[in-house]
């Protein structure tokens, strides 16, 4: 017999993935800095929203400079925009087509196993997995009509994943139960296997229509997949477990959001709300599990540790101290994620391997700047949780593209943003012996700085950032762009539109210029765009947004080769078409001009969904898109009476489906332009 969750037996911000607030640093919060920088650039007079035009205003110092000296120019935005909806289907500008692609339990690899609420777990592991989320398209042969979509599949809704959840009073975070509080194994392992990534062979027809094409590439990668550890903290105790002794191998990657394409082509997989699937009930938790979020509790998101079969491939969920050493049990296996993966598409057999060297925190995901012949390799990623931080990789070789490889992101240094108040700002080392990051200060060594990478940026004084998610680089003016999607410290239901801002519920956009190189340790900033509704925004120019493009929760981010500024909401499914967003619609994606700062609404999608995950062919002439948990509002009584708030993208009475889009010109045109 199975029933729902216990009420309260899961804590409601780790079941919906975002861990709970653990930065109790003292450093400056953005907000404070920006407040600050305002008050000298203006009278502070009807609050922040009335002040931000002058900043807005402003533009970096040697943008158009660099513009002009690069051949930079100003992208056209040729379409009309589309409107705010509330509709379950996905409405894209006149003059363009879409079609939906590859949803959830679409079979690529093994016999196929066609889709079915019935499919087991091994046969999910021959399925695309779900929630899709940060995506890339791997041209064959410099095709635009024939390549590899990898992506990303960040977490799972349980109660969509199972026939065995039919008729139960389920929530988005609920899932099936036996009375005595155990899981069936079965079902653990199904919802293991559509976490991870899918490697999926695509191809258009003469019809333009694109298909999945059964290819040995094709791939899954799971939450069971073997992974080597690599960079300065692999082979060190902190990753010392029952199932690698020295320290050098895990299993599977977990909340895969955003990703990176390294300069010699592979992919890298973002691990970001990992934090939540571990269950730890020793009273004393150290750092390296306290500062992400893993309290002493007995549960985890999906309580995977309590499969009703015996295996360490379960219990390993379980982090508490059980053996007589880190040999003998899984109290480290928390301390395997929290980093970026690096997956080899052109090569099915190839392991993934955790690159240690980016850093281990809630990695939204990470963007190279423009690889050089003969300088450093240089990334970005944001640590996607209230009031942590935006950090930036410098390889120590330089980049040589005839022999660039992962190795080169195992050796350098890792620094952390601080942003000050008068527009400048500074990269921190995190390296031993640099900004007190000593033995006495507690950093024994470059693996304990990197393990502990929250830690070491809470010590060296790093500016606590509005949930730092995706980034984008222009390919032109190198200016790099983050989004900001917002800042819920206050409690739920605590939101007042006469004063949004002093939360930060609708989040921004944040850019800057580096001073020199990319590898340089100083910067400049602005702000690319304050997000809200018509009385409380302001674009680059400093106006209001208005009905065509206000927005919430900027999330997905990506330019594309002609410059466009590709912006994706993530409003949660808690609060969308609800309150102070119920003007905003479902999520949306929009497009903006860097130079004039003119956004226009490029897509709405279905009812409970996110957008996230952009990219085109290299023509751009196609581009996909994910939508990720449509349905996702359905309340748990509406569950259980088969009562869901989308049909998408099959319609009629079918379960919800996170699924990608295809968009196309019916004149064949490039999109966006």
């Amino acid at each position: 017999m199975t029933k729902k969750t216990v009420a309260g037996s899961v804590d409601s911000v780790m079941a919906q993935g975002d861990e709970p607030l653990s930065n109790r640093s003292s450093n400056a919060y953005f907000g404070d800095i920006l407040e600050r920088r305002l008050s000298r650039r203006g009278v502070l007079k009807g609050g922040l929203a009335t002040v931000i035009a002058g900043l807005m205003a402003t533009r970096l110092p040697l943008t158009q400079a660099l513009a002009a000296n690069a051949g930079a120019g100003s992208p056209t935005m040729g379409f009309n925009p589309v409107g705010i909806s509330a509709a379950d289907n996905v409405v894209v500008p006149e003059g363009y087509r879409v079609q939906s692609f590859i949803p959830w339990g679409t079979p690529i690899t093994g016999d196929m196993p066609a889709f079915s609420l019935e499919a087991s777990g091994e046969q999910q592991a021959h399925q695309v997995g779900s929630h899709h989320d940060g995506m890339h398209f791997f041209a064959l042969n410099g095709s635009s009509t024939d390549g590899l979509l990898v992506l990303n599949h960040e977490y799972v809704e349980p109660r969509f994943l199972h026939a065995a959840a039919s008729g139960l009073a389920l929530d988005r975070n609920g899932f099936p139960q036996h009375d005595d509080g155990s899981r069936d194994a079965d079902q653990v392992i199904k919802e293991m296997n559509a976490h991870g990534v899918s490697v999926v062979r695509v191809r258009a027809n003469e019809q333009g229509e694109w298909e999945v094409v059964q290819d040995a590439l094709n791939r899954r990668i799971t939450a069971q997949t073997p992974m080597q550890l690599s960079g300065p903290v692999a082979g060190t105790e902190h990753l010392i477990t029952q199932y690698s002794p020295e320290g050098l191998m895990t299993r599977g990657t977990l909340n895969n959001c955003a990703h990176g394409v390294t300069p010699w082509n592979t992919y890298l997989a973002a691990e970001e709300n990992w934090a939540g699937y571990f269950a730890n009930t020793d009273t004393d938790i150290d750092r390296r599990q306290a500062r992400y979020g893993i309290e002493t509790r007995d549960t985890g998101r999906y309580q995977w540790h309590r499969a009703d079969q015996q295996s360490d491939q379960f219990s390993r969920f379980d982090a508490s101290s059980r053996g007589a050493s880190p040999a003998e049990d899984f109290r480290n296996e928390p301390h395997a994620f929290g980093w970026m993966v690096e997956i080899d598409p052109m090569n099915p057999d190839s392991v993934p391997v955790k690159r240690t060297h980016l850093g281990r925190f809630a990695h939204e995901g990470v963007i190279f700047a423009p690889a050089v012949e003969g300088q450093p390799v240089v990334a970005y990623s944001g640590d996607d949780s209230r009031f942590e931080y935006i950090y930036k990789f410098v390889s120590r070789r330089p980049f040589d593209a005839a022999t660039a490889d992962g190795s080169l992101l195992d050796e350098g240094t890792l620094y952390v943003a601080r942003f000050n108040d008068d527009g400048s700002g500074e990269w921190l080392a995190l390296a031993p012996g640099q900004n007190g990051l000593t033995p006495e200060n507690g950093f024994a060594d470059l693996a304990d700085i990197l393990v502990n990478t929250r830690s070491a940026a809470d010590h060296v004084g790093a500016t606590r950032m509005d949930r730092p998610e995706w980034g984008a680089v222009d390919p032109q003016t190198g200016d790099v762009y983050f989004t900001l999607t917002n800042n819920t410290r206050r409690a739920e239901g605590d939101e007042h539109p006469a004063n949004p801002r002093a939360n930060n519920s609708f989040g921004h956009i944040i850019r800057w210029q580096e001073e020199g190189t990319h590898a340089g340790e100083r910067f400049a900033w602005d702000l690319f765009v304050l997000a809200g509704d018509q009385d409380d925004s302001r674009d680059l120019a400093g106006n209001a947004l208005v009905e065509d493009n206000i927005f919430a929760s900027p999330d997905g981010l990506w330019i594309d080769a002609d410059r466009r500024v590709w912006i994706q909401t993530d409003i949660s499914e808690s609060e969308m078409n609800t309150g102070i967003y119920e003007v905003f619609g479902n999520n949306q994606m929009l497009v903006a001009n860097p130079e004039t700062g003119e956004i226009k609404r490029f897509l709405t999608g279905p009812v409970g969904q996110e957008i996230t995950g952009v990219v085109t062919t290299p023509d751009q002439r196609t581009m996909f898109v994910n939508v990720q948990h449509p349905g996702a509002t359905t309340t748990e009584d509406a569950f259980a009476e088969g009562r869901f708030t989308s049909h998408w993208p099959e319609g009629g009475s079918a379960i919800p489906r996170s699924a990608t889009l295809v968009i196309t010109r019916e004149d064949g045109g490039i999109i966006g332009a």
